[in-house]
């Protein structure tokens, strides 16, 4: 046995087993992420909600403190964690609020306001949506951190079965030309030429869609590592002052970090005590104007007793990778047209992985590799027919 044949079969080993181990759990990640793709347009059918006024272009937004103000009074007993701009309808604001400023931000309360009036408009429970099922389903399968790490490690060997298949397969398909699909040939062999054909013309996605569905799992640990570093540097000499006895203006916290920080827009507000802050601070996070600097953000951080601009920094890189992953993933930067392409790349990812799984059982019960579906057609053919 030569040196690469040796190296060929410890690769197929690689392929064999990550294939396994990974494709139940990608195959649930692809049925619930293709739904997710489109979330917006599932919950404007499933769900109604009470629409924003119209008003004419150029109206200024609402003072945040009288918005602020009207949403609390629609949760009594309740203080506000996040001051968050709907990204998809600039009309309406959300104000997150949960049971004390140290509780879990995941338990929160979403509160919808009307951006330009100040208005309450409603505060829908999500939780029963279908949507937010097949949400949690694909981020941590109801199981927080573990279920996201649990899944981290699944697209860690889906990029691993991708590449090794590469490795494995392309010294057999030298012998077929490219897009070869044998009709007239047993099941197996047909199977096989459609597993072939989607795989290779997926790779490229299918490496990036894993890659970044990895990266997104992490965000908790990046969040947490942002937190003991820049966030507790940026805060550093407030670390020992009491919490302010009351609030500056939420208003002039956000004007004055939109003035340090132009050619950016607000895009969420951490409120004193929270994740995303200090005790002593209103962390104003902006975003940029165009596709991509729209998805990372700045932390501007204003004193919360005096209403002045103490600190801001750029992301730190880790940061930034993690933005620019969650949009790549879920293909949300450019609209329907970048939807509908992602769904059918999703769809065409879910053929290669039922394939894959039926060609494995099919080998198991017939003891045909695909080596040798690919080199002897003729043998192969008539031993499947016979098994």
């Amino acid at each position: 046995m030569t040196a690469a044949t040796r190296s060929l079969r410890r690769w197929g080993l690689v392929h064999k087993w990550t294939s396994l181990i990974c494709t139940l759990f990608m195959l649930m990640l692809c049925i619930t992420g293709l739904p997710l793709i489109f979330h917006e347009e599932i919950d404007d059918l499933l769900h109604s909600q009470v629409k924003p006024a119209e008003v004419p272009a150029g109206t200024p937004s609402a003072n945040l403190d009288q918005l602020l103000a009207n949403a609390l009074k629609h949760t009594p007993g309740e203080v506000p964690h996040f001051l968050v701009w709907d990204r998809d309808d600039p009309n309406a604001m959300f104000v997150s609020v949960g049971k004390s400023i140290t509780s879990d931000p995941s338990q929160n309360r979403f509160v919808r306001m009307d951006a330009h009036t100040a208005a309450f408009l409603d505060a829908p429970d999500v939780t029963g949506r279908f949507t937010y099922i097949m949400l949690k389903l694909h981020t941590d399968m109801f199981v927080g951190l573990a279920g996201k790490l649990f899944l981290g490690l699944m697209g860690i060997l889906f990029c691993i079965a991708i590449i090794s298949g590469i490795v494995v397969y392309a010294p057999s398909m030298r012998k077929l030309n490219f897009g070869t699909y044998r009709s007239k040939r047993t099941r197996i062999v047909r199977w096989l030429d459609l597993h072939n054909l989607a795989g290779i013309l997926l790779v490229m996605w299918t490496l990036v869609v894993g890659f970044t569905g990895v990266i997104n799992t992490w965000a908790d640990l990046v969040v947490k590592l942002w937190q003991f570093g820049q966030l507790a540097e940026m805060t550093a000499q407030y670390r020992d002052r009491a919490p302010p006895a009351r609030l500056a203006s939420l208003h002039s916290a956000v004007d004055v970090a939109a003035k340090a920080v132009p050619g950016m827009q607000p895009s969420f507000v951490a409120f004193p005590g929270t994740i995303f802050s200090s005790k002593s601070h209103y962390a104003v996070f902006l975003r940029g104007n165009t596709p991509v600097t729209s998805r990372l953000l700045k932390p501007a951080l204003i004193d919360a007793e005096t209403g002045q601009l103490t600190d801001t920094r750029d992301m730190p890189w880790y940061v930034s990778t993690l933005f620019i992953s969650q949009p790549l993933h879920f293909g949300d930067y450019g609209g329907m047209p970048l939807k509908v392409l992602w769904a059918v790349l999703d769809i065409l990812t879910i053929v290669v992985l039922v394939t894959g799984v039926y060609l494995w059982m099919r080998r198991r019960k017939s003891g045909v590799s695909v080596e040798r579906a690919i080199a002897r057609p003729s043998a192969i053919d008539a031993s499947v027919a016979t098994s």
